[in-house]
């Protein structure tokens, strides 16, 4: 569990020293013994992995001008100290001075095994975060904003700037929550039109009555109230970018006009003749099949087609589980700045279950998540948050930590229901995928209670 990890345990003498060592490394510790406070200095340095546990008492520096060190080197790493029975002034001075925690002589091992233990898991906590921080920090351009390092994330950052400095029109496909209008602007941002407005109109939110003048603009007097010459979002986005969002909204008479526009790259405002050339970037997004809707007559066939040219297809968080630790992260650091907070150390095992669940509001979702748990909303200071992603209604303080078992079976229920999906219930490709034989995934199956039969296809077979 903590491979990697190291205490750095200091004791002058000699058979306490053999006897707590060999304890620890029996509890499945990787001990180094230190018989003063110089020899155990050279050994420790900022971003150590590990924790000391020092006895008060040593012969040159003792164990407070030890703990004085390694907090004056890194704060974050854990600092026990071990104490004379009976002396609270020691034990509290210990505990002002930044101690983790004390422990009496003499003490059980059993004791010492438990703290030692705890300390490690915070010590690890805290190594995860500040290198997920790291990350975050090093990364530059499109890789900044478009985070994950999943393979789908990879191949859409490709996708994005082998699009982003060419002519072509885009159609971004995705659910609700993943990204759309941050792809948009990444086509325009790291393009040659990058100097020029990006202009974003959700075709949802207009009602038609003033839909063709938001897009086309209108002359002074065109229609009541119409005071003075508007120009329009298409004009607006001249020698730049237009992002039609939700573009199945748009009403079919307007469908009509705006693929005029995106064939000649002329427009008239309402109320001219005056035809006016235009120079942009049409990226239209949708989380509907516009396929399926211009067989239904209810999205026109022709501007699907001519907008189903350069299409950039956006995963769910569910299909891109790994990458959920370092955006909560990010999104942590983001809502600890916007609300004035200290960003709070992410606890791992909620991380876990944040990563069992299915996201249907995808990352849109998981940032709501991140505001509660900066906030105290969610997480181990109060309930889960949004959504629940416990999938237990709520969890509190007191609430006993995930084990060891039960977080390999959260993690490998959400592998075979990603793999089940992405091959629609087939069994022998998720076989395949997992590296697992038929009857053992059928016997996780049964035991994750999982239903096969929810996706597949209908009409499906075995596979």
């Amino acid at each position: 569990m903590f491979e990697g990890f190291t205490i750095l345990f200091v004791e002058d003498d000699p058979s306490v020293r053999s006897s707590v060592t060999e304890t620890l490394e029996l509890s499945g510790f990787e001990v180094l013994p230190c018989a003063s406070a110089e020899d155990a200095l050279p050994r420790l340095a900022a971003g150590f992995a590990g924790i000391v546990i020092t006895d008060v008492r040593l012969p040159k520096m003792d164990g407070f001008g030890l703990l004085r060190h390694v907090i004056a080197l890194d704060h974050s790493i854990p600092v026990i100290v071990v104490t004379g029975h009976g002396d609270v002034a020691m034990a509290v001075q210990a505990m002002q001075e930044g101690a983790y925690d004390f422990i009496e002589k003499p003490f059980a091992m059993e004791r010492l095994v438990e703290v030692a233990r705890r300390a490690l898991e915070k010590r690890t906590l805290t190594v995860e975060v500040d290198l997920l921080r790291r990350q975050l920090e090093n990364k530059h351009g499109i890789d900044a904003v478009l985070l994950g390092d999943s393979a789908p994330m990879q191949a859409l950052r490709r996708q994005v700037l082998n699009l982003a400095d060419t002519s072509a029109d885009v159609l971004i496909i995705g659910e609700t929550g993943t990204g759309k209008e941050l792809v948009a602007r990444c086509l325009h941002d790291h393009g040659r039109r990058r100097d020029a407005n990006f202009v974003a109109l959700n075709c949802g939110g207009l009602p038609d009555s003033l839909f063709e003048s938001e897009i086309f603009g209108h002359e002074a007097g065109a229609f009541t109230n119409a005071g003075k010459r508007r120009i329009g979002k298409l004009e607006h986005a001249n020698r730049g970018t237009l992002m039609l969002d939700e573009i199945e909204s748009m009403p079919m008479a307007l469908q009509v006009k705006l693929l005029r526009v995106l064939q000649e790259r002329k427009l008239e405002r309402l109320g001219s003749n005056e035809q006016i050339a235009v120079d942009f970037r049409i990226v239209a997004a949708t989380k509907a099949d516009l396929r399926e809707l211009s067989e239904q007559h209810k999205f026109r066939s022709d501007l699907y087609y001519r907008l189903n040219v350069a299409v950039l297809a956006l995963p769910p968080l569910r299909d891109r589980r790994e990458d959920i630790p370092m955006l909560f992260e990010h999104f942590v650091l983001q809502a600890a700045v916007r609300y004035g907070r200290e960003a709070p150390m992410v606890d791992g095992h909620y991380v876990r279950r944040l990563m069992a669940e299915d996201w249907p509001g995808n990352v849109r979702e998981l940032r709501n998540v991140a505001d509660r748990y900066v906030l105290g909303l969610a997480g181990p200071g109060g309930p889960v948050g949004l959504g629940d992603p416990s999938g237990h209604g709520g969890e509190s303080a007191g609430a006993p930590p995930l084990t060891l078992s039960q977080q390999l079976d959260i993690v490998e229920k959400a592998l075979i229901e990603q793999a089940l999906r992405q091959y629609q219930g087939r069994p022998m490709p998720v076989c395949e995928a997992l590296g697992i034989a038929k009857k053992t995934l059928y016997d996780k199956l049964h035991r994750h209670g999982i239903a096969i039969e929810q996706y597949r296809p209908l009409a499906d077979g075995d596979g």
